[in-house]
């Protein structure tokens, strides 16, 4: 007799089917993000099997249009460990993005103007294919960075003193 349990769908609960592969977290201190958007990528096999590994780093990672497409540079993405010769994948090469022609032509458009760039934010997999979310950014000054790193404390402060008088007040 089959043993009886929980049924769970594939991708239900909270995550809703992304597995993270790399993130650059640093991108929120280091720039002003404007807008984001999802977009897939032009992978070869080897890359595929590399990144199922979870081996990727997009930190030095930055997207240009060019020629209408959206290509990514600068990220790294180490060749598959049983990748030998022919199959085996340059780390460093360009990666087309896949994006909507509005999308490409809005973020060409706003890149143009000056002192906005596109840089990479989180690398993941959503159902079964890899996706890179880019942010649309306006890179900070030191002073702009320690504006914003007091004004998360002091809304903490805040926060914390909410939540101590939300406590006391109900006791």
């Amino acid at each position: 007799m089959a043993k009886k349990g929980k049924k769970t769908k594939k991708g239900s609960g909270k995550d809703d089917g992304l597995t993270l592969i790399a993130s650059y977290k640093r991108a929120y201190r280091d720039y002003e993000i404007l807008a984001t958007y999802e977009a897939g990528m032009v992978l070869t096999g080897s890359e595929v099997k590399s990144l199922r590994e979870g081996n990727a780093q997009i930190a030095e990672g930055y997207a240009r249009v060019r020629r209408g497409e959206m290509w990514l540079d600068g990220i790294h993405i180490p060749p598959y460990t049983n990748a030998i010769g022919f199959g085996a994948h340059e780390p460093n090469r360009e990666r087309k993005l896949l994006l909507n022609r509005a999308e490409i032509d809005k973020l060409d458009a706003r890149t143009a103007q000056g002192g906005l760039t596109i840089v990479p934010l989180r690398l993941y997999w959503k159902d079964g294919r890899a996706k890179l979310e880019i942010g649309l950014a306006k890179g900070r000054t030191k002073g702009d960075k320690r504006q914003n790193l007091a004004e998360r404390d002091h809304d903490r402060e805040i926060e914390t003193a909410f939540n101590r008088a939300a406590k006391y007040d109900n006791a």
